[in-house]
């Protein structure tokens, strides 16, 4: 009697979950449910909006001086007042925040991809590997990064490009430790063990098979990581240790303001409000994409629900 081997075949491609546009407006209705993440969207492209296009509104440059304005409080030709070397403070706001967003931005996405080949890579080789890379995490996680990216960023001049592969080198290793423990539970399905029976390389399995499925994890970690790096920016640039002059970031108008609080508080007060609704803006959207990609969320479930 003949066997039917049909059921003995591979599929042609591996049994992953399938992520079609019904789920991804399932988690567009679950976002826009959240006030909060819906406000912090607007707000955040309020301020790229404000980044790219403000400097459109004044005649001047963060550069330009006004020796005949130092220090001089917002006005209708100075919007946001002088500093006290005569710069507009507007224009300085406008490229600081693009600044400070720039680098941002990259160092968050950079820091996810490293993390991402880097974790997802451990776990699926396992083994000695693993060990290895895990031990390394381990080491730097506990050596002082913020001492050593003061000090590297402070010997070459405090180049925004310098400073971005700074804090990715040493901003990606907690991320990568939870892409890992996630990752070790992903390397059990079945669809892992089809690809490696079909002989798909390791590479392509982490690329196509193991990645794709932290994408909410990437994501969430992705906007809260900008929240880190325009705090940890800031905080360098406001000792010294970042962007320097004559270049200008938030955190370098901070640094100018905190001296003048009390005498020109303009100078601190325009940066900072700056800083508050960045990192307040990627903190609620964070929180909704969370809700949002967490299947056990019942903030995003029951929505407008009691």
């Amino acid at each position: 009697m003949a066997v039917d081997t049909t059921e003995l075949i591979a599929p042609a491609q591996p049994a992953e979950p399938r992520r079609g546009p019904g789920l991804a407006r399932l988690y567009a209705r679950r976002f826009l449910r959240n006030r909060l993440a819906v406000a912090g969207v607007g707000i955040f492209l309020l301020l790229v909006l404000f980044s790219l296009f403000g400097g459109l509104f004044t005649p001047y440059a963060y550069s330009d001086a006004d020796f005949a304005a130092l220090t001089r409080p917002p006005s209708t030709a100075h919007w946001f007042g002088t500093n006290q070397g005569g710069n507009d403070i507007y224009a300085s706001a406008v490229h600081g925040l693009r600044r400070s967003l720039a680098i941002a931005v990259s160092v968050s996405v950079l820091t996810i991809v490293v993390a991402a080949v880097i974790g997802s890579s451990a776990a699926y080789f396992g083994g000695r590997a693993e060990k290895a890379t895990l031990a390394v995490i381990h080491f730097l996680l506990v050596v002082p990064s913020f001492l050593i990216l003061a000090l590297v960023s402070h010997r070459l001049a405090g180049d925004w490009r310098v400073l971005i592969v700074v804090l990715t080198v040493f901003g990606w290793m907690s991320t990568a430790r939870v892409i890992w423990s996630v990752s070790t539970s992903l390397r059990e399905r079945d669809y892992i063990t089809i690809a490696e029976f079909m002989g798909v390389t390791p590479a392509r399995i982490i690329l196509r098979h193991i990645i794709p499925n932290l994408g909410s994890l990437l994501i969430v970690n992705l906007t809260l990581g900008v929240v880190a790096t325009v705090l940890s920016e800031t905080a360098l640039s406001f000792l010294g240790f970042g962007v320097q002059t004559p270049d200008v970031s938030l955190g370098t108008m901070l640094a100018d303001g905190a001296g003048t609080v009390t005498s020109a508080p303009w100078l601190f007060a325009f940066p900072a409000g700056l800083v508050v609704l960045l990192t307040v803006s990627m903190t609620f959207v964070g929180d909704g994409l969370r809700d949002a990609l967490d299947p056990t969320s019942t903030t995003g479930a029951a929505g407008g629900r009691r």
